[in-house]
């Protein structure tokens, strides 16, 4: 019998006014170091954002994700970050920021196919 995989996830928040602590989810980083694999997935749904902060740069926000995204695969040239290990990408992109792209904290899990706990848990926080 197949051995479940261990992985960590955290929910990428998009948060208007900090001050308020409100905020829209718009994506998931999937962490396992036992398999190498560290992914991004978002959705900016313009609709929702727009009634919720109407005054956001969406392309500003998108090219933010695509950044963070980049860092996970280690293929952005500008971040130093990119060269860092995987263990160690991932517990940066997961720091605490005070800024309008912040991270919940990251939580566990088991699964037996980590890209489909991906789509998953994109399909239960996300969309």
């Amino acid at each position: 019998m197949r051995e479940k995989i261990l992985y960590e996830y955290s929910i990428i928040r998009f948060v208007p006014k900090v001050e308020r602590e409100e905020f829209i989810n718009i994506g998931v980083i999937m962490f396992s170091k036992k398999h190498n694999f560290l992914k991004v997935k978002y959705f900016l749904n313009d609709n929702r954002i727009n009634a919720f902060a109407h005054d956001f740069d969406l392309c500003f926000i998108d090219s933010n994700l695509k950044a963070l995204s980049e860092i996970a695969q280690g293929s952005n040239t500008i971040s130093e970050v990119s060269k860092f290990d995987i263990a160690e990408r991932f517990r940066w992109l997961t720091a605490v920021r005070s800024s309008c792209i912040q991270t919940s904290r990251p939580h566990p899990g088991k699964t037996y196919d980590l890209d489909r706990k991906l789509e998953n848990l994109y399909r239960e926080y996300i969309i």
